[in-house]
């Protein structure tokens, strides 16, 4: 083969295999099966190639669906298929496409489903004895994950509850795990299981659980016994009172080898409700914590967090964790130096731990310690001071401080956060020292930022200057804001009653705008947010 012009077909099989394998699996099905080419036939059927198959288009950073062309999905149903279908051991399908994709054949050893854009009303028709796909739900499917686009918002959670976390494992019989996750940067409602039966949300198959849960209860309530071959599970917990309000099986969970509970709400239950249960799991293998502790001690060591937890743990061999401690302190003199709360980690079995310490006002004090690489999605009361890392997995930040956010910061932001979607900002101290001077003659305020993946941006608890400093073109660009919450007033004012041709392009794409005490919007408004519904 030392011709220049070699083709693709003149390769031989084990390297033209190894070419396609580099390729997207429904890109080879679609433009080689099926073309008049036995050898290629032959090829693209192998299992490599039909083993999972995804009919959405997912982008690993910005996680955006794009369903596959209507055309596209005619040809998979009619023509590729059916040829295929007994290879098939996975599918990752649109909401939309569900029916068609499932509905095209029978699929005997089909096990693993991804579903995106999950609402009710697709529950409701699909998941019910009567559906068309009753035979590869009831008994096939063993791995289930659900991507949610319902918010938490105007949703009764028990009636959510029952109609369809319930309606989930009363259809699918032989679920091992099961993960339900957001679409979206907002929370899908949360499962809620007080003064319910048991027998409501139970199983005897299931190993794996990821799910939103409404509170501590809700915790106990799943570890009761009703999933009694649980060893793995994921709890984000809508907040943790300081006590329990239902009496709850306590004994030991020896079978649960990887646990994690993530609260982004602060609370006083730490010390009563969070360590016992952690002492229940003896023979934990992972343990992933994140809480914001209310009132508790004013830094937590790793003195403390052996002593407390990881001494119950003789099996723990991964430990990631953020834990920040908000307390109230009587004397103004106080200082904690972080570099001291760090030491308190280099005798531990820890990965690197990082240390932050926030003074907030006269009295707020706010220290944190997490394990590096930063694992969580979320972090809230930040301030000016961050620390010189790349958090790549956080896409939900709060801003909050009492001095001011200068540019210099938000460039900074912009690279210790490069894959935020949602921003939210709580400070109303104007980012110069003269109110009365514009902004932009600052010296801090000058090179562009750009935040490539917002999505969400709050700035309704913000001085209008920063109103004025996001929505400007000259200092920020925000190509995928699609959501914006802000006065009324300030965004007129900034914006020169919707005529301003500065400030247009950020608010191009904003689909849902968020205006507390305003319920009439003028029409220069509509034309200057072209994508809002009336």
């Amino acid at each position: 083969m030392t011709q220049h012009n070699v083709r693709i077909l003149d390769l031989p099989d084990e390297i033209l295999l190894l070419v396609l394998t580099k390729l997207d699996n429904i890109d080879v099905l679609y433009s080689l099966l099926g073309i008049n080419n036995r050898r290629l036939d032959v090829i693209v059927q192998e299992k490599i190639f039909t083993d999972v198959l995804s009919f959405v288009s997912i982008s690993n950073l910005t996680e955006e669906i794009s369903p596959i062309s209507a055309l596209a999905l005619n040809r998979f149903r009619n023509g590729i298929l059916p040829r295929i279908h007994k290879n098939v051991k996975s599918f990752i399908v649109e909401s939309d496409s569900f029916e068609c994709i499932l509905g095209a054949a029978t699929y005997p050893n089909l096990t693993q489903l991804k579903i995106f854009n999950l609402n009710k009303a697709f529950i409701s028709r699909y998941f019910m004895d009567d559906s068309p796909l009753q035979h590869i739900g009831k008994q096939q499917i063993t791995d289930l994950i659900l991507i949610s686009n319902e918010s938490n918002n105007e949703i009764e959670k028990i009636e959510y509850t029952k109609n369809v976390y319930a309606t989930v494992f009363n259809f699918f019989k032989n679920l091992k795990h099961l993960s339900i996750v957001q679409s979206s940067i907002h929370d899908y409602p949360p499962l809620l299981l007080h003064n319910l039966s048991p027998m409501t949300f139970s199983s005897s198959t299931l190993t794996k659980l990821c799910i939103n849960i409404n509170d501590f209860d809700d915790c106990l309530a799943l570890l009761d016994g009703r999933l009694k071959d649980l060893t793995i599970l994921t709890v984000q917990i809508s907040s943790i009172h300081d006590f329990a309000s239902t009496s709850h099986n306590m004994n030991d969970l020896p079978g649960l080898k990887s646990f994690s509970l993530i609260c982004y709400d602060s609370t006083e239950g730490y010390a009563n409700l969070v360590i016992p249960l952690l002492r229940r799991m003896s023979n934990l293998e992972e343990l992933n914590l994140y809480i914001h502790i209310l009132y508790g001690p004013i830094f937590v060591s790793g003195a403390d967090l052996h002593n407390e937890i990881l001494i119950h743990m003789s099996q723990l061999h991964k430990f990631t964790f953020y834990i920040a401690s908000e307390t109230i302190i009587t004397d103004s003199t106080i200082r904690i130096s972080e570099s001291n709360i760090e030491k308190t980690f280099e005798n531990g079995k820890y990965q690197q731990v990082i240390c932050m310490v926030d003074y907030f006002d006269s009295n707020t004090l706010i220290c944190r310690a997490f394990t590096l690489p930063f694992n969580f999605h979320r972090l809230e009361h930040i301030g000016n001071n961050i620390p010189n890392i790349i958090f790549n997995s956080v896409t939900y930040l709060k801003l909050c401080d009492a001095n001011p956010f200068k540019h210099e910061f938000f460039v900074r932001l912009a690279k210790a956060f490069p894959f935020l979607k949602s921003l939210s900002i709580d400070n109303l101290c104007p980012p110069f020292l003269k109110a009365k001077e514009p902004y932009h003659r600052d010296k801090d305020w000058c090179s562009l930022v750009q935040y490539p993946y917002l999505i969400s941006l709050d700035i309704h608890h913000a001085a209008v200057n920063y109103v004025e400093h996001f929505l400007s073109e000259r200092e920020i660009y925000l190509p995928r804001l699609t959501e914006l919450k802000v006065f009324y007033e300030d965004l007129a004012i900034v914006t020169h009653n919707f005529t301003r041709d500065e400030t247009r392009r950020n608010c191009a794409q904003v689909k849902k705008l968020i205006i507390e005490h305003c319920t009439f919007y003028p029409e220069a408004l509509y034309a200057y947010f072209p994508l809002l519904s009336y």
